[in-house]
């Protein structure tokens, strides 16, 4: 049976941002036409918001958020290259990269050798290059090792269980991987010491059709009140898929690392904070529940109930959630970072 570990990591696109624009999704829905007038008002946040927030525009809160998360993306890099992998699978999604008006499949698998990225480049959601922490420039390109034997391998073992999952030979996006999978790498590369593992991304679609209706972020969420695009698959469709997974790898030959990468709450989903701060009640329930090795109760989750708590994105950890309860491996809680002004709480795991 092949040796297998288990990570749980975010990928927030505020880490790597500069600390005076780590509001900037904040900022973005300040100005959005629908906002309800008094929230537009810092004098009516929750005290910790106007904390954070404070004369710099939440540049502090940044700079801390910063710190914590790379200490723990760090731990995380050193406990992957104890165990020396010779795969690590990701799960992620795409917002309005790979997929967009054409397509928006439940799952897709990608079966490629190599894969280059441009992260901070000038694209789609950015008309000039993307200052980061990293002061690197647009045109830097990342690339990173694929397995396209292991996607070949996941794909026909899930055939021959009667699960078929879309799959495919190329990005489309014009800047490479999806930002999900690509700030992973980064992230467990913070201090730029390579990242050579072989990488099977593996997309999972945790908004449906709202994500295209919003042009993946560029219309603020108060100004979208229109019928409701398809949904995503269920907490228990990605559940079950990775728990799927998870087996295919056991019985395989290769050591292998699985990493959920999404950050749980995220306040420009949670309408009933007028979009302005994370449920922190609802993240906090599901950090008990991963201290207390209760994740198999995650493929139970609604997606009303998800929606509620803009926790769409924990369909991601969902996948992780059905291989690592099924192996019995149990969560090693790194860090949880939770914010209001820095849009969502970020939590850090190892399951062994």
């Amino acid at each position: 049976m092949a040796e297998i570990i288990g990570l749980g990591t975010t990928h927030a696109p505020t880490l790597w941002r500069i600390p005076e624009e780590m509001t900037t999704p904040l900022r973005h829905t300040l100005e959005g036409k629908h906002l309800a007038p008094h929230m537009r008002d810092p004098r009516n946040w929750p005290e910790p918001m106007q904390a954070e927030w404070a004369e710099d525009m939440g540049t502090g809160a940044g700079r801390e958020y910063n710190r914590r998360c790379f200490a723990a993306t760090r731990e995380l890099r050193a406990r992957l290259d104890a165990f020396k992998p010779d795969l690590v699978i990701i799960y992620g999604d795409d917002q309005y990269e790979n997929f967009v008006e054409d397509i928006v499949p439940p799952f897709c698998i990608y079966i490629m050798d190599e894969i280059k990225s441009l992260p901070f480049a000038a694209g789609a959601f950015s008309a000039r290059p993307r200052l980061n922490v990293w002061n690197e420039p647009g045109d830097i390109v990342f690339t990173h090792k694929g397995h396209s034997r292991a996607g070949r391998y996941l794909m026909n073992y899930l055939r021959d269980q009667d699960i078929h999952v879309p799959y495919a030979y190329r990005l489309r996006y014009q800047n490479g991987l999806a930002h999900s999978f690509i700030n992973t790498l980064l992230f467990l590369d913070p201090d730029r010491r390579g990242f050579d593992y072989p990488v099977l991304p593996i997309h999972i679609n945790c908004y449906g059709g709202d994500l295209i209706r919003q042009r993946g972020g560029a219309r603020a969420p108060s100004d979208v009140d229109e019928e409701p695009d398809p949904s995503a698959p269920s907490a228990a469709a990605c559940f079950d898929l990775g728990r799927a997974i998870g087996r295919a790898i056991a019985a395989s030959p290769w050591r292998t690392a699985i990493i959920g990468s999404s950050s749980w709450g995220h306040a420009f989903l949670t309408g009933k904070n007028h979009w302005l701060y994370p449920d922190h009640a609802s993240d906090r329930k599901r950090l008990a529940e991963l201290k207390e090795n209760r994740i198999a109760e995650w493929r139970n989750f609604e997606l009303e109930e998800l929606e509620d708590a803009g926790q769409q994105e924990l369909t991601i950890w969902c996948a992780l959630a059905g291989a690592m309860s099924d192996m019995g491996k149990k969560a090693e809680v790194i860090d949880y970072v939770e914010t209001f002004t820095l849009n969502t709480d970020s939590c850090f795991a190892v399951f062994n």
